[in-house]
């Protein structure tokens, strides 16, 4: 119900910021809290991937937390029409899913490490839904960038099935493939979290089931940081702080 009542404020919000100047022009757009530019080309020691763990405005917040990330942002993949808008997008008639974006320094943080905040941030199992958001907008994904990304991505899920199932949780139900079209989302919804007057608001629904090792797996992050995670509690991500966890 809080979700339509948003859809409605953001056809005000539509006519205001244009999506279609944010989506086709190469202005930069600074990220609230990491200060580097969404739209940058990727350096040499640099990689991006794209989550997909219902509502974008929470799952982002948990991703630009993490130390080695430069740069988070919301937006549609998976679908078809070019050029979504947000409005389209919820519709559930366009095929894509709410996104993030995610580019980090593989130098401070390995892929490991972001899939086990992806794995253990939401509920994988549900299909089309996310806690009490419900539709195809919704759905689990990963949309790698290369074969590397891919097979890690892969094992990585085997793994964590085994895991579940030994919790009594069905199959898991993500989406994944590679090289998928991302589409930004419009600039007010961009660490959304991180804007005064936001809406505190986050559908993933944690299994609490803890992510473990997998075949070519390399973690880099510490115990320690993992500890500013605590899915015991409801959602979690609301409660953190809006800053990067120091990893010193």
């Amino acid at each position: 119900m809080l979700k339509k009542i948003y859809i409605y404020f953001s056809e005000i919000a539509d006519k205001l910021y244009s999506e279609k100047t944010f989506t086709k022009n190469n202005k930069k757009v600074i990220h609230t809290i990491l200060k580097n530019d969404l739209k940058a080309e990727l350096k040499e020691n640099e990689e991006s991937i794209l989550f997909g763990c219902g509502c974008f405005w929470g799952a982002e917040k948990g991703f630009w937390r993490l130390p080695g990330i430069i740069s988070t942002a919301v937006g549609y993949a998976g679908g078809e029409k070019t050029n979504p808008t947000y409005r389209e997008v919820c519709t559930g008639q366009t095929g894509h899913t709410e996104v993030i974006k995610v580019v980090w320094n593989r130098e401070i943080i390995d892929l490991s490490d972001l899939l086990k905040l992806f794995w253990e941030c939401h509920d994988p199992t549900q299909g089309n839904r996310q806690g009490n958001d419900s539709g195809t907008q919704y759905r689990s994904a990963i949309y790698t960038s290369n074969n590397n990304q891919l097979i890690k991505v892969i094992e990585s899920k085997k793994s964590y099935q085994v895991e579940l199932q030994k919790q009594g949780f069905g199959k898991i139900t993500t989406e994944i493939a590679s090289n998928i079209k991302f589409y930004f989302a419009e600039e007010y919804h961009q660490q959304y979290l991180a804007k005064p007057g936001s809406r505190p608001y986050c559908s993933a629904m944690p299994t609490k089931v803890k992510f473990k090792d997998f075949k070519g797996s390399n973690f880099k992050l510490s115990e320690k940081i993992w500890s500013y995670y605590n899915w015991e509690i409801t959602h979690c991500i609301l409660r953190g702080e809006n800053t990067p966890i120091q990893s010193n």
